[in-house]
C-alpha cells in the first residue's frame, strides 16, 4: 500500500483519572500512555527507557496496578484511573517511599526511580509489610543500570518501617 494510499489514524475522547482528577482527551489509537503522559498531560516523571516493555523505567498505576506505559494504548485507559509519580506527593510533602529513595540513596541517576517507586507504591498497597524477598519480587520488573539493588530495597524497607 502506498503512503498516500494508508487510512488515516482515528482519534477518539479518552476520558482518564489522572492522579485523582478526571480529564478528556482526544487521542490517536496508536498513542502511547507514556506520551500521552508526557506530550498531552505534561507529566515528564515518567520515563521512556526501552520502549519495549522490559525496562520498567515508564512503570505507572493502571486500577492501582503497575503497567508499563511504552506498551500500553493511551485509549486502553478509557474510564479508569492512571497515577504517576506525580500523583503520590502528599500535598507539600513527599510520599513516604519518595522521601525514603532520597534519605536511604535508593536513587542514583534518578533515571528508573519514578518507576521503581510506582511499583513499590503498588506492592504496599497490596502487602503494608512486605519482606525483603517480596520487595525483590515486585520490582523484578524494573531495571537500574547504576546499583546492585541493594540501597533500592532498603529504601523500600525503610518506607516500610516509617509506615504508622
Amino acid at each position: 500500500m502506498r503512503q498516500d494510499q494508508r487510512p488515516p489514524f482515528r482519534k477518539r475522547l479518552v476520558r482518564v483519572c489522572l492522579n485523582g482528577r478526571w480529564r478528556e482527551d482526544a487521542v490517536a489509537d496508536h498513542l502511547l500512555l507514556v506520551d500521552y503522559l508526557r506530550e498531552t498531560a505534561a507529566l515528564t516523571g515518567t520515563k521512556t527507557g526501552c520502549d519495549g516493555g522490559e525496562c520498567g523505567a515508564c512503570m505507572v498505576l493502571v486500577d492501582s496496578v503497575p503497567v508499563p506505559a511504552c506498551i500500553t494504548l493511551a485509549v486502553r485507559c478509557d474510564n479508569r484511573a492512571v497515577e504517576t509519580i506525580e500523583g503520590l506527593t502528599a500535598g507539600d510533602g513527599l510520599h513516604r517511599l519518595q522521601r525514603a529513595f532520597h534519605e536511604h540513596l535508593g536513587a542514583q541517576c534518578g533515571f528508573c526511580t519514578p518507576g521503581m517507586i510506582m511499583s513499590a507504591a503498588a506492592l504496599l498497597r497490596r502487602n503494608a509489610r512486605p519482606t525483603d524477598a517480596q520487595i525483590r519480587e515486585a520490582l523484578s520488573g524494573n531495571l537500574c543500570r547504576c546499583t546492585g539493588y541493594v540501597k533500592i530495597v532498603e529504601s523500600v524497607r525503610a518506607a516500610v518501617d516509617e509506615a504508622p
